[in-house]
């Protein structure tokens, strides 16, 4: 037996809350293109971005640690996939589409340069002039432009709802533009618990990697009031020893539920609480209505400030940043200098690219892994590095 698309729309009509965004009512692709016979099309958004040149590229671009430090950190893509499982389970929970909120999260980060957050301000810095540089504005340039797959379109087509998630991903790392997209709407439950998915996933695993690598003290992390919740949970007490690798992975497991289960609560009882019967609903309440509840998002800001100041500020993370900072600046540099070093094909596009050469070295650069970055960088700068 063959399950059809047509049943798996019906399915949705039955099994997805009156809130959800169903496949059925979405607003369509840029580029009409015939339905597929048994997979539903945000099932297809999903794995257009899956297949992307661009997804393939995280594996090597850094979350905070560069690949070269060690293969058991987080890099871009394996965030990506902890975002995207994050995110499908409060999708199931509240009742919501699970592929869309996967497409969605497995795409937010398709437009990060390398180096994590150090090569965006790098990019940004150097493109000043020229209309700058943001991660989220080049993930949608990816998805809609810069990924050349299909002869009949640029970019993958995808529906709307993927886009509108994308341009509306909204947390303390992002810049919203959603003047194309209805910014007098917010955005379908999918898209907002995506970006809870998203800093529950950042916030978390840094606090794992910097456990892990040493540059977190065991004894800071528990004076935390999350921690001091989660230790709680476990039985334990202050005295629990977080530099012990099974006692580790078991406190990061509880903090990570513990998120989860707050945030599909909170997110519940706003819904109760504004009278969300519909979609329709939702997009027309004043404020996201995802959320953590009030004790927790204090916790969280603690936490995000408690990063800040002992892990990426960190002196170890801080010369990984200015190394990379240096090898960009450098790469740039010699590309706007001259752009007969670029790949033949690069160099084709400068008559044609809005922003001109400027926007073309960018693209180039931003497109990077980490590894390539390096390996560029010695290509161009090491008389003994073969070209």
């Amino acid at each position: 037996m063959q399950v059809t698309r047509q049943e798996l729309e019906d399915r949705e009509e039955v099994a997805l809350a009156p809130f959800a965004m169903r496949n059925s009512r979405s607003r369509g692709r840029l580029y009409p293109e015939d339905e597929h016979p048994y997979r539903t099309a945000y099932q297809r958004d999903r794995d257009r971005i899956i297949h992307t040149t661009a997804f393939r590229r995280l594996e090597y671009k850094t979350q905070v640690f560069v690949y070269s430090e060690g293969d058991h950190y987080r890099n871009r893509l394996t965030h990506s996939i902890e975002v995207a499982q994050i995110g499908r389970t409060m999708a199931r929970a509240l009742g919501c589409n699970e592929d869309l909120i996967e497409a969605i999260c497995l795409a937010h980060d398709l437009g990060h340069p390398p180096f994590g957050h150090t090569g965006e301000t790098t990019l940004n810095s150097l493109m000043a002039d020229h209309d700058g540089y943001d991660h989220q504005k080049q993930t949608y340039r990816i998805i809609t432009e810069l990924e050349r797959r299909y002869p009949e379109h640029p970019g993958l087509n995808l529906t709307y709802e993927v886009r509108e998630g994308v341009v509306k991903h909204d947390t303390s790392y992002d810049i919203v533009d959603a003047r194309d997209y209805c910014p007098e709407e917010k955005g379908t439950l999918e898209c907002q618990l995506s970006n809870l998915a998203d800093e529950i996933a950042y916030n978390t695993s840094d606090l794992d990697d910097g456990l892990r690598a040493g540059i977190l003290q065991a004894k800071a992390v528990q004076e935390l009031a999350i921690a001091r919740r989660v230790l709680a949970s476990l039985g334990m007490t202050g005295s629990a020893d977080l530099n012990d690798e099974l006692t580790r992975h078991r406190f990061i497991r509880r903090l990570v539920g513990t998120e989860v289960s707050d945030a599909i609560g909170a997110t519940g009882a706003g819904l109760v609480a504004q009278g969300v019967e519909s979609l329709e609903d939702l997009r027309n309440l004043p404020e996201n209505v995802a959320c953590y509840s009030a004790e927790l998002a204090e916790e969280n800001q603690e936490l995000k400030g408690f990063l800040y100041q002992n892990f990426y500020r960190h002196y170890r993370v801080v010369r990984m940043a200015s190394k990379a900072d240096r090898i960009l600046r450098r790469l740039f540099d010699a590309f706007v200098t001259e752009p007969e070093q670029l790949p033949t094909a690069t160099q084709e596009r400068i008559d044609t690219q809005p922003g001109g050469l400027h926007r073309v070295v960018c693209d180039y650069i931003a497109g990077m892994t980490d590894r390539f970055a390096v390996l560029e960088y010695k290509r161009l700068f090491d008389p003994e590095e073969r070209v």
